[in-house]
């Protein structure tokens, strides 16, 4: 396994709609594998592939109840409620935004051998969900900022808090 470069905000791989993958073959057990490593290290709940500069439809996350775990090709089916929360992103460091997420999603996709799953989410696991499926379509938190002053500057310390 290898830790990844994080691309950060300007790059403009962070723009781009992501392609399906079509085969789980070695090379993206080992994305994932170096996926899940780089997200631990960098202490994130998800880290989608465009992220670390590959344009595939794949994301990996984690919650404290919840082990690591892959999605490939993962698309949102359903949505309901909202609710606003304060987001991060590992690709736009040192600020959090209040945006508007979906308060329950279903999402459906493939396991990393390849399965077929259906994700029923709330809460946080939702909002991650959410987030890491917008950068597969080339989306970032801050485009759903209501406005500039929704965006906040914050610290290593405030970052422990949440």
């Amino acid at each position: 396994m290898a830790l990844l470069r994080i691309r950060q905000f300007g790059d403009p791989v962070l723009r781009q709609k992501c392609k399906r993958v079509p085969a789980i073959g070695e090379a993206v057990q080992n994305l994932i594998d170096d996926m899940i490593e780089t997200m631990g290290e960098n202490y994130g709940a998800g880290l989608a592939a465009p992220q670390v500069g590959k344009i595939l439809r794949v994301v990996v996350l984690q919650t404290p109840e919840i082990e690591p775990f892959a999605l490939i090709n993962p698309q949102i089916v359903k949505r309901s409620g909202v609710m606003e929360v304060g987001e991060g992103c590992l690709s736009y460091p040192g600020y959090m935004g209040e945006i508007k997420r979906s308060e329950k999603v279903v999402v459906k996709g493939l396991d990393r051998e390849g399965k077929e799953v259906r994700i029923k989410a709330s809460e946080f696991l939702a909002q991650a969900l959410e987030h890491e499926i917008d950068h597969l379509n080339g989306i970032l938190y801050i485009d759903h900022l209501e406005s500039a002053d929704k965006l906040h500057k914050v610290g290593p310390h405030d970052l422990a808090e949440l």
